[in-house]
């Protein structure tokens, strides 16, 4: 059914088992386990466990959270991820974040404070004293 659906932003972690079009609105939260795509307009947040593709034409008015989040659209909120966070020349994302990993492709914008979590299993660096 969705075969027909153009996706100029692929999702490498898997399967998109939600697709938000881009002639729909919605508003109010979104929450769930898989993986969603929006090429609409969501005014609310997004809470999945799974990883989200915001594309070119979509529109995000709210909090972020998901596994890995791609934005080549626009995004107005907070974002939390446990993984990585893109964005790509197209996007735009007004708010802070807690990522793991953060890419900003040339010409993408981010506005905002942001937090890196460390990296499981790493060792902080010991000083030792000058002689």
């Amino acid at each position: 059914m969705f075969g027909s659906v153009k996706k100029h932003i692929d999702n490498p972690a898997g399967d998109i088992e939600t697709i938000i079009g881009r002639n729909t609105t919605i508003t109010g939260n979104i929450n769930g386990s898989g993986n969603i795509r929006i090429d609409g307009h969501v005014d609310g947040g997004v809470s999945i466990t799974g990883d989200a593709v915001i594309g070119e034409n979509g529109v995000v008015q709210g909090d972020i959270k998901a596994g890995s989040l791609t934005v080549a659209g626009t995004v107005t909120g907070n974002v939390d991820c446990d993984g990585n966070l893109s964005i790509h020349a197209t996007g735009q994302l007004i708010g802070d974040v807690r990522v793991r990993s953060l890419n900003i492709a040339d010409g993408g914008v981010f506005k905002g404070r942001s937090e890196m979590d460390t990296r499981l299993g790493a060792s902080t660096p010991t000083l030792s004293p000058a002689n």
